[in-house]
């Protein structure tokens, strides 16, 4: 099962930021990371255009920023929204609760990586590609400290709410 999740590096009012997507395995090693772009753009424009493909019946557990974002003979694991003017049904709210619990690996490595203040700290260099070669090695550390001090979740029991 591989998760999606976009990353800020930097996040101050008024200020430009940046923002990169990332994927990862249930071990929480980073799989892949989209080129270093504006704050601005869309989480699913920048899924789009990184053309990523995944093994035919992966499943991609994402946030609710991928709206619509899909990928052939791939399940997609999204919480559910609220319908507009009623409440969730309590299956739905625990399908989302559990997803949370998955998605919360996602957090857990983007905090591991901005261990390293260069990520989320100001950039001054505006040397082209600088950027995305600081992330590109911080993400590369962090899968290096996992061979050595691995991350020990419970195991997730696909089979309650989702048929697979």
């Amino acid at each position: 099962m591989i998760l999606t999740n976009n990353s800020f590096i930097t996040v101050v009012k008024k200020q430009h930021t940046v923002k990169n997507n990332i994927l990862i395995n249930m071990l929480c090693q980073i799989l892949f990371l989209t080129d270093t772009v504006e704050g601005k753009r869309h989480d699913k424009k920048l899924a789009d255009e990184s053309e990523y493909h995944l093994p035919s019946g992966s499943k991609l557990g994402q946030d609710t920023g991928f709206q619509g974002f899909r990928l052939d003979n791939v399940a997609i694991l999204q919480p559910k929204k609220k319908p507009r003017g009623k409440p969730l049904s309590d299956l739905d709210k625990h399908i989302n609760q559990w997803l949370s619990s998955i998605r919360v690996r996602i957090e857990h490595t983007i905090g591991s990586v901005k261990r390293y203040r260069i990520v989320k700290d100001k950039i001054r260099n505006w040397k082209p590609g600088f950027k995305d070669a600081v992330f590109e090695t911080c993400c590369g550390l962090h899968n290096f400290r996992l061979n050595f001090r691995p991350w020990h979740y419970q195991p997730i029991q696909l089979h309650l709410f989702v048929p697979f």
